[in-house]
C-alpha cells in the first residue's frame, strides 16, 4: 500500500468512528495533494449525493481551505450563509444539504496533511462535545501517520546492507536499537498488514541465529527484553511500549524465569542465544 493509501485508510476509520462517536449523519474529508496547494474530498460516510466526492478544496477557499491555511479547525453554523469564508464551493455543499459544518486539519511535523469533517443538514451549533470529538480524530489520525513514518523508516534502514556482527561493534548496537524500536511500534500499528510487515523486518535481525529448544517467550515479553537490550529503563520501556511500568516488571520476570536469568543483563544475553533477540 502506498503511503497516500495508507493515510486514506487512517482518514477513512477516523470518519467511521466520529460519525459513531457523536451522531453526526454525514462526516468527509480527504488529504492534501502532493505538490498543490489543494485538498482532495476522497472519503465520504453517510453522504447521499456524489456532489462531495474528489471535489479539489484549495488552500483558503471554503471551510476546509480555511482550516488548511491557518492549520487550526474552523466551524460555521449555516455553510451557504457565513460570512467568515469564502464561497466557492456552496454548490457542492448545497446539494448535499449540508448547513452546519466543522473542518479539522489533521498536521503531522507542522505540515498540514488533510482535513476531517463533519456536517448537520440543519442549521444549529455543533456543540463543545461534537468540535472536541472532531479534533480528537484528527489527532488520532496524525497519531498513526507517525507511527506509519517511522516504521517505514525503520524498515528502510533494516534494508540496507547489515553490517559484520562483532558483539560490542557501534553498527550491531544500532541495529538492536532498530529491533528495539521495531518491536515497541508494531503493537501499536493498527493496520495488521503493516504490522505484519514491520514483526518480519524484525524477525529478518534474529533469523540467522538458532532458537534454543524448550524456551518459548511471549511476543510482550520478547518487547520488553528488546527494550531492555536498547538500555531502556523499566518505565522508558513502559512508555515506548504503550503500558504501565509494573507490566513491564512482570513481563521482564517472566521472560528471566524462562531463560534461566537472575539479572536483566543475563536475561539479554540469554534471549540472544535462543534468538530471540539480535
Amino acid at each position: 500500500m502506498t503511503a497516500d493509501g495508507s493515510a486514506s485508510v487512517e482518514i477513512r476509520r477516523a470518519l467511521v468512528r466520529l460519525r459513531r462517536t457523536t451522531g453526526l449523519p454525514v462526516t468527509f474529508g480527504g488529504l492534501v495533494e502532493s505538490g498543490r496547494p489543494q485538498i482532495r474530498i476522497s472519503e465520504l460516510n453517510g453522504t447521499a449525493t456524489p456532489a462531495l466526492s474528489a471535489l479539489a478544496v484549495t488552500s483558503g477557499n471554503g471551510l476546509g481551505g480555511k482550516a488548511v491555511a491557518l492549520a487550526r479547525p474552523c466551524a460555521v453554523t449555516d455553510y451557504s450563509a457565513s460570512r467568515q469564508i469564502s464561497h466557492e464551493y456552496d454548490t457542492a455543499v448545497a446539494a448535499e444539504g449540508l448547513r452546519s459544518v466543522v473542518a479539522v486539519p489533521v498536521v503531522v511535523r507542522r505540515r498540514v496533511r488533510g482535513v476531517l469533517y463533519g456536517a448537520l443538514r440543519d442549521a444549529r451549533p455543533l456543540g463543545d462535545r461534537t468540535l472536541t470529538a472532531a479534533v480528537e480524530a484528527a489527532r488520532d489520525v496524525e497519531q498513526a501517520l507517525v507511527l506509519r513514518e517511522e516504521a517505514r523508516a525503520l524498515m528502510a534502514a533494516m534494508r540496507v546492507e547489515q553490517p559484520a556482527r562483532p558483539a560490542d561493534g557501534s553498527a550491531w548496537e544500532q541495529v538492536r536499537e532498530a529491533h528495539a524500536a521495531l518491536r515497541a511500534l508494531a503493537p501499536r500499528i493498527a493496520d495488521e498488514a503493516l504490522r505484519a510487515e514491520l514483526l518480519a523486518a524484525c524477525g529478518l535481525l534474529t533469523s540467522d541465529t538458532p532458537r534454543s529448544d524448550g524456551v518459548s517467550l511471549a511476543p510482550r515479553e520478547v518487547d520488553v527484553l528488546a527494550c531492555v537490550a536498547a538500555g531502556a529503563t523499566n518505565s522508558v520501556a513502559a512508555e515506548r511500549l504503550g503500558v504501565t511500568a509494573e507490566t513491564v516488571k512482570g513481563y521482564l520476570r517472566s521472560a528471566m524465569r524462562k531463560l534461566g536469568a537472575r539479572t536483566r543483563g543475563e536475561a539479554v544475553v540469554a534471549a540472544r542465544r535462543a534468538g530471540f533477540l539480535p
